[in-house]
């Protein structure tokens, strides 16, 4: 808070105060003569002409509230811009409470400090504050506050303080008792409520006291409904802290305790050693268990923590299909509310289709809260259920899904290509011409090219231009597209040019070479 100054007559302000307590303590003949003659003694001060003002000290500067409690505030201030000529005694701290009419000062010397501690105040007292310099002219005008301070009892944030033994999850047994003290602090008294999975408590099951310094949550004979996260809040005006308890109440299955575990669907696989000595097992530590959220994953370890017999598990609380694509299935549920007071060792997951009802077992033991069917039969329709398992079983019933997975025909369309025709005339080519060839006279030699045409060329021979069809000498040959000239014992006189021509009604082309036959050496 920052002072704003203010300047009051120097006959009734604390000039004149200010002044008396700067020349000391007052001799014991000058108290009795004051106290004898008062009026004689003020005539004289009243004639007094004021100091100048370049002698007494201006007002301090920023007068502010450092800190209040419930019996003790702190002010400061700064040093005024004009400290006199005559020479500086220090300040002066006076207040002036609520309905009073006089300003009472604090100290009863000036004291050369810019910040000052008053303590020994009353509760709910209100006052004003001001302050002045004190030179040997006088006091000067004083720094007043703006503002009244209230002392008033100091608030303490609300915290709670969770014993251990119930940050963890508290297990009782059907008709125990359940008390829990929950200390907490604050200043004053905070309000505390208490909930229910989010809901008031019932008054007529649940005792609630709250104290000064902690609050207690009474239930005289326990029932599995009481099971649960209760809240506590504590509420100190717009502060507020809150502290969270699980309870599981949780009672004996003395059928399932007389017959062990059970498996109440077909198809389902014999009970192993381990199931069937639940009996010892349970006598495991349930105080050291933590709650687990929603949706987590099972523990895979069945380790027991509680000191109790044990149950079957409630069913998981919701299933749901995901999705069908191809031969798959994807589901998805949510783990049970009641775990039997025992460790889920897993869940169990069974099909069935809609034209024989039976139901078989896909999965055992599986851990996740999500899992894919595959393998199933296209053109069936399909019904899954999941159980809960412990120690002692399976859960009594099983979470069945509402819809039906329908494994859906894939659909084959036959869509035909349009067949364009190719178009496969073409005219002669040679692909491989003749060649230059050189015989012996006497022994048969051949020529051999190979055309490509369509329609089938017509195939003719010639000799230097000449066509030879019809000669006994030469025997043609056309096959898959090779054409062979075979010339029977050539003698010199065959030698020349021969050509190959292919003709259709696309076109012709011919291919020509020389044959040269020569005589063999005499000697």
């Amino acid at each position: 808070m920052t002072g704003e100054v203010t300047k009051e007559p120097s006959a009734d302000g604390p000039e004149e105060k200010a002044s008396e307590l700067a020349k000391g303590p007052p001799e014991p003949s000058e108290e009795v003569a004051a106290s004898g003659s008062p009026r004689e003694e003020q005539a004289p001060q009243a004639t007094k002409p004021a100091p100048p003002s370049e002698d007494v000290p201006s007002a301090p500067l920023l007068l502010t509230l450092e800190d209040v409690s419930d019996s003790s505030m702190t002010v400061s201030w700064e040093p005024p811009e004009r400290l006199g000529r005559l020479g500086f005694q220090g300040y002066v701290l006076e207040l002036l409470r609520e309905g009073a009419l006089e300003w009472v000062p604090v100290n009863a010397r000036p004291m050369m400090v810019t910040q000052q501690t008053v303590r020994n105040l009353a509760l709910g007292d209100k006052f004003l504050l001001r302050v002045a310099a004190v030179s040997l002219a006088g006091a000067g005008p004083p720094a007043v506050m703006d503002q009244p301070v209230h002392i008033r009892e100091t608030i303490e944030p609300p915290k709670i303080r969770v014993p251990r033994h119930l940050r963890q999850t508290y297990i009782r047994q059907v008709g125990e008792t359940v008390n829990l003290q929950i200390p907490f602090q604050g200043n004053p008294k905070p309000q505390a409520s208490w909930t229910h999975n989010g809901h008031a408590v019932d008054s007529q099951r649940v005792s609630v006291r709250t104290g000064q310094q902690d609050s207690i949550l009474f239930i005289r004979s326990a029932q599995r409904s009481d099971s649960g996260c209760y809240e506590l809040t504590v509420r100190l005006e717009d502060q507020e802290a809150k502290a969270t308890v699980h309870i599981l109440v949780t009672g004996m299955c003395r059928e399932a305790a007389r017959q062990g575990p059970r498996h109440p669907h077909p198809h389902s696989t014999p009970p192993t050693a381990e199931q069937t000595s639940w009996g010892p097992a349970l006598q495991g530590r349930v105080r050291g268990a933590r709650p687990r959220a929603r949706g987590s994953v099972v523990a895979p370890a069945p380790s027991l923590s509680h000191s109790g017999p044990a149950e079957r598990p409630e069913p998981p609380s919701t299933i749901r299909l995901l999705d069908v694509w191809g031969c798959n299935a994807a589901l998805q549920w949510t783990p049970p509310q009641d775990t039997g007071n025992a460790e889920l060792l897993g869940y169990t997951v069974q099909k069935a289709d809609r034209k024989t009802g039976k139901w078989f077992t896909v999965l055992e033991r599986y851990h996740p809260t999500t899992c894919t069917i595959s393998d199933l039969i296209v053109g069936n329709s399909y019904s899954f259920r999941v159980f809960s398992e412990n120690l002692c079983g399976l859960s009594a019933s099983a979470a069945v899904t509402k819809e039906l997975a329908h494994i859906q025909k894939a659909e084959i369309t036959d869509k035909p290509k349009g067949f364009v025709e190719r178009d496969f005339l073409e005219a002669p080519s040679f692909t491989q011409p003749l060649a230059d060839h050189t015989t012996t006279p006497g022994y048969s030699t051949q020529l051999f090219c190979s055309v490509r045409a369509s329609p089938k060329p017509k195939i003719i021979w010639m000799k230097n231009k000449v066509a030879i069809e019809g000669n006994p000498k030469y025997r043609a040959l056309s096959e898959q597209g090779v054409c062979t000239l075979e010339i029977r014992k050539p003698s010199p006189f065959d030698s020349g040019v021969y050509t190959c021509k292919a003709t259709n009604a696309l076109g012709e082309a011919s291919v020509d070479c020389r044959l040269e036959v020569k005589a063999s050496a005499t000697h």
